[in-house]
């Protein structure tokens, strides 16, 4: 068996890269935020869209949500008719509030639940769940948390509701 010379390693540009994909870095986010906020920043197409297959519909859209500490109350929910969504947080534990699907644009409040979710753990919520920016789960801490969507859904597929009574958790 001969020994080949060791391949070089390449320096990550979008000009070296293109003819296999391309890249984008996903923290800090560059571009302005689609929602800018002192709590919650969301950027839902900073890290690029990728195409899943042959059809073009399948188009997968790969965001940030970026949230820092706030107090321990659900005041806001939302849900996908026509897609799930996965959450990733990068660089921090969150809580992630869900509700059941309830077929209509009322949020389940009595049926909320409260999930803690660490750093590097990806959850896939179904279609029809309500849900909503998760929760920096230390106090002082801002996270960085991946959104996996289809493109575009903020535009053409998300019901919000903001509840008239928010809801306070914790452990």
């Amino acid at each position: 068996m001969t020994t080949k010379q060791a391949l070089p390693v390449k320096q990550l540009s979008l000009e070296a890269f293109q003819e296999f994909g391309t890249y984008a870095p996903l923290t800090p986010p560059t571009a302005t935020p689609l929602v800018a906020g002192d709590i919650i920043s969301f950027w839902p197409d900073c890290g690029g869209v990728l195409t899943l297959g042959p059809s073009g519909s399948n188009q997968l859209s790969i965001g940030i949500c970026q949230v820092k500490w706030r107090e321990l109350k659900v005041d806001v929910c939302e849900y996908h008719t026509s897609t799930g969504e996965g959450i990733l947080p990068l660089d921090g534990d969150i809580y992630l509030h869900v509700g059941r699907p309830t077929g209509d644009d009322t949020v389940p409040v009595d049926g909320l639940e409260i999930f803690y979710v660490p750093k590097g753990t990806v959850v896939l919520l179904k279609p029809g769940v309500w849900h909503h920016a998760p929760f920096a789960a230390n106090p002082g801490e801002t996270v960085n948390t991946v959104i996996l969507l289809p493109q575009r859904t903020y535009a053409n597929d998300c019901i919000v509701r903001t509840l008239e009574t928010p809801v306070a958790f914790g452990e």
